[in-house]
């Protein structure tokens, strides 16, 4: 079971709704969301389709729209606070960029891995460019955990986090890295999983799969096949000489 959660400050696509959340469970295909707006816009709304759709097509089509919004979110950013999941970020740009990258539209994938580049990347997403979303990748439990230890002298002043979980420590980073970017005017999807396994990635491949399907046909493109790949093959074939 995947939880997907769409949150913006002053999402345009509201008609002005501030603070706009969706909550999304994969399992029933309905979306549930709360509003501070009285008349607020319901989720088969917003998908323009029958309320049988999958819920995640509800998340794909806010996306799609803050990219219609003046065209100025054309960029996602997918992170997770997993080391391990950097090669799972590396197939997703590989998918979204391959799959909805054509006619001159398509969101531009890219990736962080965290904590490790929130003073880097951190920086841009937080001050750069207003064309950014972001996605962020959970899992509920980990899959080892780890104490914090405590040091004689407290050398590194980090005895305040003596005998916390490290789990602990990146879950309150992440919930406060969040509110600092959407404070910046990010918007942020957060995807959580039960837990790093097998059904874990199964799930987050088959949600990414069909969502990008889903995301792409609504954008008016072909999401499998690939004509700027088989370009530059030509030019690399001819120019080594293959044979026709």
């Amino acid at each position: 079971m995947l939880h997907l959660v769409v949150l913006a400050h002053g999402l345009e696509l509201l008609d002005g709704g501030v603070d706009d959340r969706f909550y999304i469970d994969t399992r029933n295909c309905h979306g549930k969301q709360t509003h501070r707006r009285e008349h607020a816009v319901s989720a088969a709304d917003i998908v323009g389709y029958d309320k049988a759709l999958p819920a995640l097509a509800v998340g794909k089509r806010l996306q799609n729209a803050l990219v219609s919004v003046g065209g100025r979110k054309n960029m996602e950013i997918l992170g997770c606070y997993e080391p391990s999941f950097r090669f799972m970020a590396e197939w997703w740009k590989q998918l979204y960029g391959e799959s909805e990258g054509k006619n001159g539209i398509g969101i531009f994938p890219a990736s962080v891995e965290l904590t490790a580049d929130l003073h880097s990347m951190g920086q841009y997403i937080q001050d750069g460019p207003r064309t950014l979303m972001e996605t962020i990748v959970s899992f509920d439990e980990p899959c080892r955990g780890f104490t914090i230890p405590f040091e004689m002298g407290d050398p590194d002043g980090l005895n305040y986090l003596a005998g916390k979980e490290l789990a602990a420590v990146c879950k309150t980073a992440a919930e406060a890295v969040k509110a600092a970017h959407i404070s910046g005017g990010v918007p942020n999807i957060g995807i959580s999983v039960p837990a790093r396994d097998e059904a874990g990635f199964a799930s987050l491949v088959c949600f990414f799969e069909l969502a990008c399907a889903i995301s792409g046909y609504m954008s008016g493109v072909n999401p499998f096949d690939q004509p700027g790949v088989e370009a530059y093959k030509r030019n690399m074939f001819k120019m080594l000489g293959k044979p026709n």
